[in-house]
Protein backbone atom coordinates (compact mmCIF):
# COMPACT_ATOMS: atom_id res chain seq x y z
CA UNK A 1 0.00 0.00 0.00
CA UNK A 2 2.88 2.45 0.78
CA UNK A 3 4.07 1.97 -2.81
CA UNK A 4 0.39 2.44 -4.20
CA UNK A 5 0.29 5.97 -2.40
CA UNK A 6 3.87 7.04 -3.25
CA UNK A 7 3.69 6.13 -6.50
CA UNK A 8 -0.15 8.08 -6.81
CA UNK A 9 1.19 11.00 -5.29
CA UNK A 10 4.03 10.76 -7.30
CA UNK A 11 1.50 10.97 -10.67
CA UNK A 12 -0.42 13.47 -8.83
CA UNK A 13 2.70 15.94 -8.57
CA UNK A 14 3.53 14.76 -12.32
CA UNK A 15 -0.13 16.33 -13.75
CA UNK A 16 0.54 19.29 -11.49
CA UNK A 17 3.40 19.94 -12.98
CA UNK A 18 2.37 19.25 -16.56
CA UNK A 19 -0.32 21.85 -15.65
CA UNK A 20 1.55 24.70 -14.19
CA UNK A 21 4.02 24.72 -17.28
CA UNK A 22 1.35 24.06 -19.68
CA UNK A 23 -0.13 27.34 -18.36
CA UNK A 24 3.35 29.26 -17.86
CA UNK A 25 3.49 28.98 -13.89
CA UNK A 26 6.43 29.56 -12.51
CA UNK A 27 8.10 27.32 -9.43
CA UNK A 28 6.31 29.56 -6.99
CA UNK A 29 3.13 28.85 -7.95
CA UNK A 30 3.72 25.90 -8.38
CA UNK A 31 4.69 25.90 -4.61
CA UNK A 32 1.40 27.74 -3.84
CA UNK A 33 -0.93 24.82 -5.66
CA UNK A 34 0.81 21.93 -4.43
CA UNK A 35 0.90 23.45 -0.43
CA UNK A 36 -3.34 24.56 -1.08
CA UNK A 37 -3.39 20.38 -2.54
CA UNK A 38 -1.21 19.44 0.56
CA UNK A 39 -4.36 21.33 2.68
CA UNK A 40 -6.98 19.47 1.18
CA UNK A 41 -5.58 15.99 1.21
CA UNK A 42 -5.02 16.17 5.13
CA UNK A 43 -8.55 17.87 5.71
CA UNK A 44 -11.02 14.69 6.23
CA UNK A 45 -14.07 16.56 4.07
CA UNK A 46 -14.71 14.68 1.31
CA UNK A 47 -16.86 15.70 -1.92
CA UNK A 48 -20.61 15.14 -1.77
CA UNK A 49 -23.01 15.38 -4.55
CA UNK A 50 -24.76 18.62 -2.88
CA UNK A 51 -21.28 20.35 -2.98
CA UNK A 52 -20.42 19.77 -6.41
CA UNK A 53 -22.41 21.07 -9.59
CA UNK A 54 -24.12 18.51 -11.90
CA UNK A 55 -24.16 21.07 -14.66
CA UNK A 56 -21.46 23.57 -15.75
CA UNK A 57 -17.96 23.66 -14.99
CA UNK A 58 -16.86 23.29 -11.18
CA UNK A 59 -16.46 26.45 -9.09
CA UNK A 60 -13.21 26.99 -7.27
CA UNK A 61 -14.08 26.34 -3.85
CA UNK A 62 -14.36 22.68 -4.90
CA UNK A 63 -11.27 20.65 -3.65
CA UNK A 64 -12.31 18.63 -6.72
CA UNK A 65 -12.36 21.54 -9.03
CA UNK A 66 -8.15 21.92 -8.71
CA UNK A 67 -7.64 18.90 -10.97
CA UNK A 68 -8.82 20.43 -14.16
CA UNK A 69 -7.17 22.97 -16.21
CA UNK A 70 -9.55 25.64 -15.87
CA UNK A 71 -9.86 24.84 -11.95
CA UNK A 72 -6.11 24.75 -11.05
CA UNK A 73 -5.61 27.98 -13.27
CA UNK A 74 -8.59 29.60 -11.14
CA UNK A 75 -7.39 28.34 -7.88
CA UNK A 76 -3.75 30.14 -8.58
CA UNK A 77 -5.26 33.12 -9.35
CA UNK A 78 -6.83 33.59 -6.31
CA UNK A 79 -4.07 32.32 -4.35
CA UNK A 80 -1.88 34.75 -6.40
CA UNK A 81 -4.00 37.89 -5.28
CA UNK A 82 -4.40 36.73 -1.79
CA UNK A 83 -0.91 35.81 -1.13
CA UNK A 84 2.14 38.39 -0.07
CA UNK A 85 4.91 36.14 -1.79
CA UNK A 86 6.43 38.16 -4.78
CA UNK A 87 5.34 36.68 -8.21
CA UNK A 88 7.88 34.99 -10.36
CA UNK A 89 5.72 34.33 -13.07
CA UNK A 90 7.78 33.71 -16.59
CA UNK A 91 4.61 35.23 -18.42
CA UNK A 92 6.24 39.11 -19.61
CA UNK A 93 5.44 41.79 -17.58
CA UNK A 94 3.85 43.61 -20.22
CA UNK A 95 1.53 40.62 -20.74
CA UNK A 96 0.13 40.62 -17.51
CA UNK A 97 -0.56 44.46 -17.87
CA UNK A 98 -2.35 44.52 -20.54
CA UNK A 99 -4.62 40.85 -19.52
CA UNK A 100 -7.42 42.20 -17.54
CA UNK A 101 -8.83 39.28 -15.13
CA UNK A 102 -12.81 39.08 -14.39
CA UNK A 103 -11.41 40.32 -10.75
CA UNK A 104 -9.89 43.54 -11.60
CA UNK A 105 -11.89 46.91 -12.37
CA UNK A 106 -11.08 49.74 -15.13
CA UNK A 107 -12.19 53.26 -13.81
CA UNK A 108 -14.81 54.52 -15.65
CA UNK A 109 -14.63 56.53 -18.62
CA UNK A 110 -16.31 60.02 -18.50
CA UNK A 111 -19.12 60.48 -21.03
CA UNK A 112 -18.73 63.68 -23.50
CA UNK A 113 -21.74 64.77 -24.91
CA UNK A 114 -21.51 65.69 -28.21
CA UNK A 115 -22.24 70.17 -27.47
CA UNK A 116 -19.14 69.47 -25.14
CA UNK A 117 -16.95 67.74 -27.93
CA UNK A 118 -14.77 70.31 -29.90
CA UNK A 119 -16.08 72.08 -33.33
CA UNK A 120 -14.60 70.29 -36.37
CA UNK A 121 -11.63 72.20 -37.64
CA UNK A 122 -12.97 75.03 -40.68
CA UNK A 123 -11.88 72.96 -44.60
CA UNK A 124 -8.79 74.38 -45.92
CA UNK A 125 -8.85 75.17 -49.18
CA UNK A 126 -6.90 72.44 -51.67
CA UNK A 127 -4.96 74.26 -55.03
CA UNK A 128 -4.77 72.10 -57.77
CA UNK A 129 -1.04 71.49 -58.74
CA UNK A 130 -0.32 72.68 -62.29
CA UNK A 131 -0.27 70.89 -65.54
CA UNK A 132 2.96 68.35 -66.44
CA UNK A 133 4.58 69.66 -69.57
CA UNK A 134 5.60 66.80 -70.91
CA UNK A 135 7.90 68.56 -73.23
CA UNK A 136 10.04 69.60 -70.25
CA UNK A 137 9.71 66.67 -67.78
CA UNK A 138 12.44 64.52 -67.46
CA UNK A 139 12.75 60.50 -66.80
CA UNK A 140 15.31 59.90 -63.93
CA UNK A 141 16.82 56.60 -64.71
CA UNK A 142 16.69 54.03 -61.74
CA UNK A 143 20.51 53.10 -62.29
CA UNK A 144 23.14 55.32 -63.96
CA UNK A 145 23.50 54.48 -67.55
CA UNK A 146 26.79 55.28 -69.35
CA UNK A 147 27.10 58.48 -71.46
CA UNK A 148 28.97 55.87 -74.45
CA UNK A 149 27.82 52.50 -75.55
CA UNK A 150 31.17 51.67 -75.93
CA UNK A 151 31.88 52.07 -71.91
CA UNK A 152 31.72 48.48 -71.25
CA UNK A 153 34.69 47.87 -74.37
CA UNK A 154 38.79 47.39 -74.20
CA UNK A 155 38.60 50.20 -75.57
CA UNK A 156 35.80 52.49 -75.48
CA UNK A 157 37.16 55.93 -76.92
CA UNK A 158 38.73 53.60 -79.51
CA UNK A 159 35.33 51.84 -80.62
CA UNK A 160 33.30 55.99 -80.59
CA UNK A 161 35.90 56.82 -83.62
CA UNK A 162 35.30 53.61 -85.44
CA UNK A 163 31.67 54.03 -84.83
CA UNK A 164 31.62 57.41 -85.69
CA UNK A 165 33.26 57.37 -88.97
CA UNK A 166 31.50 53.47 -89.96
CA UNK A 167 28.40 56.22 -89.68
CA UNK A 168 29.40 58.82 -91.87
CA UNK A 169 30.28 55.87 -94.14
CA UNK A 170 27.08 54.74 -94.46
CA UNK A 171 25.77 58.08 -95.12
CA UNK A 172 27.66 58.72 -97.82
CA UNK A 173 28.50 55.87 -99.13
CA UNK A 174 26.06 56.59 -102.53
CA UNK A 175 28.72 59.52 -103.41
CA UNK A 176 31.02 59.09 -106.28
CA UNK A 177 34.93 58.17 -105.61
CA UNK A 178 37.98 57.95 -107.17
CA UNK A 179 40.87 55.73 -107.06
CA UNK A 180 43.55 55.54 -105.08
CA UNK A 181 45.87 56.61 -107.11
CA UNK A 182 44.08 59.87 -107.67
CA UNK A 183 43.01 60.38 -104.11
CA UNK A 184 44.30 63.47 -102.09
CA UNK A 185 47.34 61.83 -100.27
CA UNK A 186 46.98 62.44 -96.64
CA UNK A 187 49.26 61.81 -93.70
CA UNK A 188 47.18 59.90 -91.16
CA UNK A 189 48.58 59.25 -87.33
CA UNK A 190 51.04 56.57 -86.75
CA UNK A 191 50.40 53.92 -83.81
CA UNK A 192 52.25 56.00 -81.22
CA UNK A 193 50.67 59.30 -82.23
CA UNK A 194 47.26 57.68 -82.44
CA UNK A 195 47.64 55.57 -79.24
CA UNK A 196 48.79 59.08 -77.41
CA UNK A 197 45.55 60.68 -79.51
CA UNK A 198 43.36 58.32 -77.82
CA UNK A 199 44.73 57.53 -74.52
CA UNK A 200 44.19 54.17 -74.81
CA UNK A 201 47.19 50.45 -75.79
CA UNK A 202 45.07 50.19 -79.21
CA UNK A 203 46.22 47.63 -80.65
CA UNK A 204 47.67 47.49 -84.49
CA UNK A 205 44.97 45.23 -85.88
CA UNK A 206 42.79 47.31 -84.86
CA UNK A 207 44.09 50.93 -86.03
CA UNK A 208 44.56 49.15 -89.30
CA UNK A 209 41.31 48.86 -89.87
CA UNK A 210 40.53 52.22 -88.46
CA UNK A 211 42.76 53.60 -91.10
CA UNK A 212 41.07 51.20 -93.72
CA UNK A 213 37.57 53.49 -93.05
CA UNK A 214 39.54 56.24 -93.22
CA UNK A 215 41.20 55.83 -96.80
CA UNK A 216 37.57 54.89 -98.35
CA UNK A 217 36.72 58.08 -97.03
CA UNK A 218 39.55 60.12 -98.56
CA UNK A 219 38.52 58.25 -101.43
CA UNK A 220 35.21 60.69 -102.32
CA UNK A 221 35.57 62.61 -105.25
CA UNK A 222 37.03 66.24 -103.76
CA UNK A 223 34.67 68.10 -105.29
CA UNK A 224 31.80 66.72 -103.36
CA UNK A 225 33.54 65.29 -100.27
CA UNK A 226 30.79 66.44 -97.33
CA UNK A 227 32.14 69.27 -94.77
CA UNK A 228 31.74 66.61 -91.55
CA UNK A 229 33.88 64.07 -93.74
CA UNK A 230 36.42 66.70 -94.28
CA UNK A 231 36.52 67.42 -90.66
CA UNK A 232 36.13 64.08 -89.35
CA UNK A 233 39.26 63.74 -91.63
CA UNK A 234 41.44 66.10 -90.16
CA UNK A 235 41.14 65.19 -86.65
CA UNK A 236 43.53 61.87 -87.48
CA UNK A 237 45.75 64.05 -89.96
CA UNK A 238 50.05 64.23 -88.25
CA UNK A 239 50.70 67.92 -86.92
CA UNK A 240 52.54 69.20 -90.26
CA UNK A 241 51.28 66.99 -92.96
CA UNK A 242 54.31 66.11 -94.89
CA UNK A 243 51.87 65.42 -98.52
CA UNK A 244 50.27 68.93 -97.96
CA UNK A 245 53.37 71.17 -98.14
CA UNK A 246 54.72 70.66 -102.18
CA UNK A 247 58.00 71.39 -102.94
CA UNK A 248 58.12 74.57 -105.26
CA UNK A 249 59.28 73.28 -108.86
CA UNK A 250 62.71 73.78 -109.64
CA UNK A 251 63.33 76.63 -112.11
CA UNK A 252 66.50 77.98 -113.59
CA UNK A 253 68.40 80.91 -112.46
CA UNK A 254 69.23 84.15 -113.60
CA UNK A 255 72.41 82.60 -114.85
CA UNK A 256 70.48 79.92 -116.98
CA UNK A 257 71.67 77.16 -114.87
CA UNK A 258 69.71 74.33 -113.78
CA UNK A 259 71.13 72.06 -110.19
CA UNK A 260 70.23 68.87 -109.41
CA UNK A 261 71.30 66.30 -107.50
CA UNK A 262 71.65 62.12 -107.85
CA UNK A 263 72.93 58.96 -105.86
CA UNK A 264 73.69 55.80 -106.06
CA UNK A 265 74.99 53.29 -103.45
CA UNK A 266 77.96 55.25 -101.52
CA UNK A 267 78.48 57.94 -103.79
CA UNK A 268 76.38 61.10 -104.37
CA UNK A 269 76.53 63.75 -107.23
CA UNK A 270 75.75 67.41 -107.88
CA UNK A 271 75.33 68.64 -111.93
CA UNK A 272 74.67 71.99 -113.18
CA UNK A 273 73.52 72.32 -116.30
CA UNK A 274 73.62 75.48 -118.83
CA UNK A 275 73.42 75.62 -122.42
CA UNK A 276 76.14 75.25 -124.92
CA UNK A 277 78.34 73.31 -127.41
CA UNK A 278 78.58 70.07 -125.24
CA UNK A 279 81.91 70.35 -122.77
CA UNK A 280 81.74 68.13 -120.10
CA UNK A 281 83.70 68.53 -116.50
CA UNK A 282 83.60 66.23 -114.18
CA UNK A 283 85.32 67.53 -110.56
CA UNK A 284 87.54 69.69 -112.92
CA UNK A 285 88.46 67.26 -115.08
CA UNK A 286 87.62 65.76 -118.52
CA UNK A 287 85.26 62.98 -118.67
CA UNK A 288 87.86 60.70 -120.20
CA UNK A 289 90.18 61.57 -117.57
CA UNK A 290 87.53 60.40 -114.39
CA UNK A 291 85.97 57.04 -116.44
CA UNK A 292 88.51 55.48 -118.49
CA UNK A 293 85.94 52.81 -119.53
CA UNK A 294 83.92 53.66 -122.43
CA UNK A 295 80.43 51.68 -120.51
CA UNK A 296 81.24 54.52 -117.83
CA UNK A 297 81.09 57.26 -120.10
CA UNK A 298 78.53 56.36 -122.06
CA UNK A 299 76.37 55.66 -119.01
CA UNK A 300 77.64 59.43 -117.33
CA UNK A 301 75.73 61.13 -120.80
CA UNK A 302 72.95 58.70 -121.62
CA UNK A 303 70.35 61.28 -120.47
CA UNK A 304 71.76 63.49 -122.52
CA UNK A 305 72.45 60.72 -125.61
CA UNK A 306 68.98 59.31 -125.16
CA UNK A 307 67.13 62.38 -125.84
CA UNK A 308 69.73 63.83 -128.46
CA UNK A 309 71.16 67.01 -126.24
CA UNK A 310 75.10 66.27 -126.20
CA UNK A 311 75.97 69.23 -128.43
CA UNK A 312 73.54 71.31 -126.78
CA UNK A 313 74.27 71.55 -123.07
CA UNK A 314 77.22 71.74 -120.71
CA UNK A 315 77.83 70.20 -117.61
CA UNK A 316 79.88 70.78 -114.35
CA UNK A 317 79.82 68.06 -112.16
CA UNK A 318 80.87 67.34 -108.86
CA UNK A 319 80.97 63.55 -107.39
CA UNK A 320 82.21 62.61 -104.47
CA UNK A 321 82.36 58.29 -102.57
CA UNK A 322 81.66 55.20 -104.03
CA UNK A 323 83.61 53.60 -106.39
CA UNK A 324 83.47 54.19 -110.82
CA UNK A 325 80.11 52.45 -111.72
CA UNK A 326 78.97 54.29 -108.46
CA UNK A 327 79.56 58.18 -109.53
CA UNK A 328 78.79 57.18 -112.90
CA UNK A 329 75.39 56.40 -112.52
CA UNK A 330 74.65 59.11 -110.11
CA UNK A 331 75.84 61.44 -112.61
CA UNK A 332 73.12 59.89 -114.71
CA UNK A 333 70.45 60.13 -112.34
CA UNK A 334 71.88 63.78 -111.60
CA UNK A 335 71.91 64.81 -115.34
CA UNK A 336 68.50 63.64 -115.96
CA UNK A 337 66.85 65.76 -112.98
CA UNK A 338 68.48 68.93 -114.54
CA UNK A 339 67.68 68.27 -117.87
CA UNK A 340 63.92 68.15 -116.71
CA UNK A 341 64.18 71.51 -115.13
CA UNK A 342 64.85 73.00 -118.75
CA UNK A 343 62.56 70.91 -120.73
CA UNK A 344 59.80 69.09 -118.55
CA UNK A 345 58.49 68.16 -122.14
CA UNK A 346 61.18 65.37 -122.08
CA UNK A 347 59.92 63.37 -118.88
CA UNK A 348 57.94 60.57 -120.84
CA UNK A 349 60.88 59.74 -122.71
CA UNK A 350 63.62 59.87 -119.90
CA UNK A 351 61.30 58.25 -117.64
CA UNK A 352 61.18 55.25 -120.19
CA UNK A 353 65.12 55.08 -120.46
CA UNK A 354 65.29 54.69 -116.87
CA UNK A 355 67.70 57.99 -116.50
CA UNK A 356 65.44 59.58 -113.96
CA UNK A 357 64.07 56.60 -111.87
CA UNK A 358 66.41 56.01 -108.16
CA UNK A 359 67.95 52.57 -108.30
CA UNK A 360 68.07 51.88 -104.37
CA UNK A 361 69.75 48.58 -104.62
CA UNK A 362 72.89 47.88 -102.19
CA UNK A 363 76.00 45.49 -102.46
CA UNK A 364 74.77 42.54 -100.49
CA UNK A 365 76.87 41.90 -97.46
CA UNK A 366 78.72 38.50 -97.27
CA UNK A 367 78.04 35.82 -94.55
CA UNK A 368 79.67 33.62 -92.44
CA UNK A 369 80.65 30.65 -94.06
CA UNK A 370 80.35 31.54 -97.75
CA UNK A 371 82.67 32.89 -100.31
CA UNK A 372 80.81 35.37 -101.41
CA UNK A 373 77.42 37.13 -100.35
CA UNK A 374 75.62 33.86 -101.55
CA UNK A 375 78.35 31.84 -103.09
CA UNK A 376 79.09 28.61 -100.77
CA UNK A 377 82.82 26.76 -101.17
CA UNK A 378 82.98 23.98 -103.20
CA UNK A 379 81.38 20.50 -101.63
CA UNK A 380 84.61 17.88 -101.38
CA UNK A 381 83.50 14.40 -100.18
CA UNK A 382 87.00 13.85 -98.58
Amino acid sequence: MGKKKGRRKGEEGQKLKFYALKRGIGSSDEMIIRKSHDTWKNSNSTPTPENVPQTGPLPITSPMARYTPNGIASAMQSLRLQSSLPCRSRIPALRQAVRNYATETQPEQPVISEQQQAPPPPPQEVTAAPKINFDLFRLQPARIIPASPSYFSGNPRFIDHVLRLEALQLKHARLPTVTPGEAPRMAWFKLAQFRDFVGEAVPVKKYKSLVKILQRLNRIQPALVPKEVRTALEEFLRPGNPYALKNAPRVVDDNGLARAKGKRKESTAVVRLVEGEGEVLVNGKSIVEVFQRVHDRESALWALRCTQRLDKYNVWATVRGGGVTGQAEAITLAIGRALLIHEPGLKPILRKSGVISVDARRVERKKPGHVKARKMPTWVKR
